[in-house]
């Protein structure tokens, strides 16, 4: 039971997003009814870009626990400008601390970082404010998503390199990539959790009223 239980908590990192729809304003909007489709493809992040966005992240969170607004963008990219999804994922000695996401991309991606990093460390329900003494420990992880591809047909899976998102109605339910992974799910398990995500019944995924998306992320 116990190992059920951290497995669950774990997992629930990736989809923390959908927990807090109203808190934060993100995704629950007339969009997320019908997800933007898109070709899947990963940015041309480069080295100095993946260090600028861990910077912002970082100053963003060391700002919020200050209790000032975060630094305004002085040296940015024409690629970290455009419009993309992303997760700002926290982790404290090892342990989740917190991770925020905002999947449409409907904001500048450096901005999307500064607001997903504050959330991450200030906005989790499940977790209390991030401290001072935490911060000096803390580890950013970064995922970059692709815009979401609905999927007519689950053999377009391909597992460890798509997180899936599927809804159905008024309930989603959202995983990263590395989650199956990490896991070393089968497509099927992959699935199934994801309808669970999604409060759905585990084999949700074979209704012809479900859909499928798949996405991609590049992580840092």
């Amino acid at each position: 039971m116990l190992q059920h239980m951290e497995i669950v908590r774990k997992i629930h990192y990736a989809a923390i997003c959908l927990a807090i729809l109203t808190a934060w304003g993100i995704l629950w909007s007339p969009r997320w009814l019908a997800p933007v489709w898109g070709k899947e493809h990963h940015m041309q992040l480069t080295e100095q870009d993946k260090k600028n966005l861990h910077d912002i992240a970082r100053q963003s969170i060391a700002a919020g626990l200050e209790k000032k607004p975060p630094a305004p963008f002085t040296d940015v990219s024409g690629v970290l400008r455009e419009p993309r999804g992303a997760f700002v994922t926290l982790h404290l000695r090892g342990q989740l601390r917190g991770c925020i996401g905002l999947i449409e991309p409907v904001k500048p991606l450096a901005t999307t970082i500064q607001e997903m990093a504050l959330a991450a460390a200030f906005g989790d329900p499940r977790f209390p404010p991030l401290t001072i003494q935490e911060f000096r420990d803390i580890d950013i992880e970064i995922s970059v998503l692709s815009p979401l591809r609905r999927i007519k047909n689950v053999d377009e899976i391909q597992v460890g390199v798509h997180g899936l998102y599927i809804c159905q109605g008024s309930r989603r339910g959202l995983l990263l990539p590395q989650v199956a992974t990490e896991y070393r799910w089968d497509r099927d398990t992959f699935l199934e959790h994801t309808c669970s995500k999604a409060g759905l019944s585990p084999l949700a995924w074979k209704d012809p009223e479900t859909q499928i998306y798949v996405f991609s992320a590049d992580i840092f």
